[in-house]
């Protein structure tokens, strides 16, 4: 090789280092870490802070001429806004949904969905003292840790608030659910503190979980648990407690082998809502102490020709699809970080202090997160149905091999 050769290879691999340098420079600037997206194909993305303008979402994904109007919309918000009773927190907020793009006369264009509510209650004076010194245990310090800076007043994006989001979507994604499968998502209170529930988890109905302030079916455990948070209320305190969810009627098949299994996409679904500290599905850490004849779900036919379990430890899913049964998940949520205790923090500056916090808190936040976990199942099952269908149903089933010939026909209206 002559030197004008050399020289020429030389610049050449000089050009193409320098290339990719530029190439993974680009690399690092467009990694997504945001966090405020969920999902694939039925994408939800949340906006707002708790004492900004406003919060809400925008839906992508959502299929044409599925029929939604605000007030349904609205009535999942106002399951979920504050002011409701002794047992939430104070702030009055009316929580009206605007729906601003992808409905026109009450039907899904198939374009994004966006819609609002505006914040019109907000305190920030009282927010002064955490301006200054962490509240344990809550996202304060933790943001100061990662962004530097912080909304101050009502938390920003940590508070429960940002919700409204989640909730406005879920209401688009069980409506969705509804019209394909006849699909039926409920949560109730199933515990708060040390006071737990028994409820038929196979006829409890949304009349019976709204019956009471505490939204929980079992009147007799009901009262007891308005009772405690009320103690632990008027102490400043707070306490947690457990929402169980169970849907009825989810099409078979569901989720997605590996990494993508339906419980692994509820539980981070279920774990992403502020409070939560736990998650089990089926006989959950119960069924660690049994025996595979014990825990083993049974198959049987059906009069319907259907397969069915004789139980359901499995909670409705089995090797990450869902089975057909009654899908059933508990949810853990920890005691409220905002006290009105005093207690020992530090400050920005790092000084340790003490804090008796001020603000408007729920002593509870399992009354309102119940119709959260219900959005959330939804948003999870919705989007691993537009999944599923567009994987598995585009080709016909009439020769696909199987047990159970009503998995040909679940999706026969579509």
């Amino acid at each position: 090789m002559n030197t004008m050769e050399s020289t020429g290879h030389l610049r050449g691999r000089q050009a193409h280092a320098g290339c990719a340098r530029q190439v993974s420079r680009n690399l690092r600037l467009i990694v997504r870490a945001a966090g405020s997206t969920y999902g694939n194909n039925f994408r939800v993305t949340t906006f707002g802070e708790s004492h900004g303008k406003g919060v809400g979402c925008v839906i992508d994904g959502v299929p044409p001429r599925l029929p939604i109007t605000e007030d349904e919309i609205q009535l999942e918000l106002d399951r979920r806004k504050p002011g409701q009773s002794i047992i939430t927190t104070p702030r009055k907020e009316d929580d009206i949904a605007e729906i601003l793009s992808g409905v026109v006369d009450g039907v899904t264009l198939g374009t994004p969905i966006a819609i609002v509510v505006r914040n019109k209650d907000q305190k920030s004076q009282d927010y002064s003292e955490m301006a200054v010194a962490y509240r344990p245990s809550h996202a304060d310090a933790t943001y100061d840790f990662k962004y530097g800076i912080r909304a101050v007043a009502g938390g920003g994006r940590s508070s429960a608030r940002e919700t409204i989001g989640r909730v406005a979507a879920g209401a688009v994604a069980k409506k969705l659910l509804k019209v394909i499968g006849d699909t039926e998502i409920l949560a109730f209170v199933n515990k708060v503190r040390d006071i737990e529930s028994n409820v038929d988890l196979a006829n409890f109905t949304m009349a019976d979980v709204e019956s009471n302030i505490v939204r929980c079916p079992d009147h007799e455990a009901a009262q007891k648990m308005i009772d405690a948070i009320n103690e632990v209320r008027t102490r400043g305190e707070s306490c947690g407690g457990e929402v169980t969810c169970v849907v009825r009627r989810c099409p078979k098949g569901l989720g997605s082998p590996v990494f993508d299994k339906l419980e692994a996409e509820l539980a981070k679904a279920m774990l992403s809502l502020p409070a939560t500290k736990g998650f089990e599905i089926g006989s959950g850490f119960g069924g660690a102490a049994m025996l595979g004849s014990e825990h083993n779900d049974e198959f049987y036919i059906d009069e319907q020709g259907r397969v069915r379990t004789r139980t359901n430890r499995s909670g409705g899913v089995q090797g990450g699809l869902s089975n057909g049964e009654d899908i059933v998940i508990r949810v853990a949520f920890k005691p409220t970080s905002t006290i009105g205790i005093k207690q020992r923090t530090v400050t920005r500056e790092g000084q340790e202090t003490e804090l008796r916090a001020r603000g408007r808190h729920d002593p509870c936040v399992v009354p309102r997160a119940v119709p959260m976990v219900e959005s959330m199942v939804a948003l999870v099952l919705a989007d691993q149905l537009l999944q599923h269908y567009a994987q598995c149903e585009l080709l016909p089933r009439e020769d696909a091999v199987g047990a159970d010939p009503t998995v040909v026909k679940q999706f026969a209206r579509v």
